[in-house]
């Protein structure tokens, strides 16, 4: 560091004007005489570095930037800090989930070595019941759960009770890892009666307690096999099946009653007839005694005519204490197995004879020179079960509200030995109140 001092002690002369701008040699040589400059070097710590140009002009570069965006640099500054800050707390969170994923994948290594010493018996752990992880390993079967059921049969009265007990570690369907479980129970090859148990909402492990008894005689019991499918409830979607329960009657020791778990299988296809699926939604207004049905749409309709397409129309009707009462149909839809109507249909029906009431819903083909076919039906009401009957409850505890739902259709051969309705239609002024 050099210090400039001025020679304070000499007398000042002052520099002379003129009105020219030049000074002349003259004056500015008694300038000098008369003030001389003494430069002064004192020690310094700090030592004489030579900047490389590549960063004065990095520097001037990046100053220049500053200069032109309209912030304070402070601004500018806190900017920087706070993006750097959220970059590098980024890199650690990604940091952080490498480590747990590695640490995951440790310990299913070790949880694999310590069910392979139980398998070699160098372990002194002992597997009453293996984990469903266990099981699953190193196969493709998947686990859908056990059912307990119940098998008993009155020879006299021609009459099988199937029993369904309860069901323990079924699949999960639900995207919460849980299930609404429903069972069909019907007899093959007769087919001719489905029952159905209420639904539990989301559990892995219902309890159902119920019996549902089907009229087989001897001889057809041992050809026959009783059928117990495990299903998942949705409401406004297609039901999926969890696993089913088949057992030959034929191999069953009737002198006693059977009860037993048995574990869940791979649902069979070969006896499967998908008929379709119906939608539509119910309102009673008990203040007014209005059941109003509005028939929405139907899908996967079974094909009935030779190009591989039918004309479907809904029959709606209703049977008041097993008789056929009222009924009213929808428009007719050309050529499609998926139709859609969303008509509306009201009936006079009071509040003493809603308790008494079924609804049948039938899906046709309507055909223009021959008879029209049945391509499947359903029916809602005091003798329903199952979704049919959850279905009517639902509206019956919603007065007001219209309940939409979705359900499978059934042989009509099914619903009408079920239903067994009369055809005499009562009188008017005959008909119960």
């Amino acid at each position: 560091m050099r210090l400039i001092h001025f020679n304070m002690n000499t007398s000042r002369t002052p520099i002379p004007t003129s009105t020219h701008q030049n000074v002349s040699a003259t004056t500015v040589a008694h300038f000098k005489t008369v003030h001389p400059i003494t430069i002064v070097s004192t020690n310094s710590t700090y030592t004489n570095t030579t900047l490389d140009p590549a960063l004065v002009a990095v520097s001037n570069f990046f100053n220049d930037v500053l200069d032109k965006i309209p912030l304070p640099h402070w601004a500018i500054y806190t900017i920087f800090v706070s993006g750097a800050l959220l970059i590098l707390l980024c890199c650690l969170c990604i940091c952080i989930k490498c480590c747990c994923k590695g640490k995951k994948k440790r310990k299913q290594k070790n949880d694999e070595k310590i069910n392979m010493l139980g398998v070699n018996g160098t372990s002194t752990t002992a597997l009453v019941q293996p984990d469903v992880a266990d099981v699953d390993y190193g196969s493709t079967k998947k686990q859908r759960g056990k059912l307990l059921y119940s098998l008993e049969y009155n020879a006299p009265l021609s009459e099988l009770t199937v029993g369904i007990k309860q069901a323990d570690s079924l699949k999960a369907m639900d995207v919460g890892g849980s299930s609404d479980p429903y069972i069909k129970v019907y007899i093959c090859p007769d087919k001719s009666i489905t029952c159905e148990t209420k639904v539990f909402r989301n559990t892995l492990n219902p309890i159902f307690n119920e019996q549902f008894s089907f009229q087989i005689s001897k001889s057809s019991l041992l050809k026959s096999t009783a059928v117990m499918k495990v299903f998942d409830f949705n409401r406004f979607t297609k039901h999926n099946i969890i696993g089913e329960l088949r057992v030959e009657l034929c191999n069953v020791d009737w002198n006693h009653v059977i009860e037993e778990w048995q574990d869940l299988g791979e649902p069979a296809k070969f006896e499967e007839e998908e008929l379709g699926e119906i939608c539509f939604s119910l309102r009673y207004v008990p203040t007014a005694g209005k059941l109003n049905v509005v028939i929405l749409e139907a899908k996967n309709l079974k094909s009935m005519d030779t190009g591989g397409f039918s004309d479907p129309y809904v029959k709606v009707q209703l049977a008041l204490d097993k008789r056929k009462w009222k009924k009213k149909k929808t428009s007719i839809r050309k050529k499609t197995l998926n139709p859609y109507y969303n008509e509306s249909f009201t009936f006079d029906v009071t509040f003493q004879q809603i308790q008494r009431v079924n609804l049948v819903i039938s899906l046709w083909d309507h055909d223009a020179v021959s008879r029209n076919d049945a391509m499947g039906k359903i029916f809602l009401g005091c003798d329903a079960t199952g979704n049919q009957l959850r279905h009517w409850a639902d509206m019956l505890s919603n007065p007001r509200r219209p309940v939409a739902q979705w359900h499978s259709l059934l042989l009509a051969k099914q619903v009408n030995s079920t239903l067994n309705l009369k055809k005499k239609i009562p009188l008017r002024d005959k008909l119960p109140l």
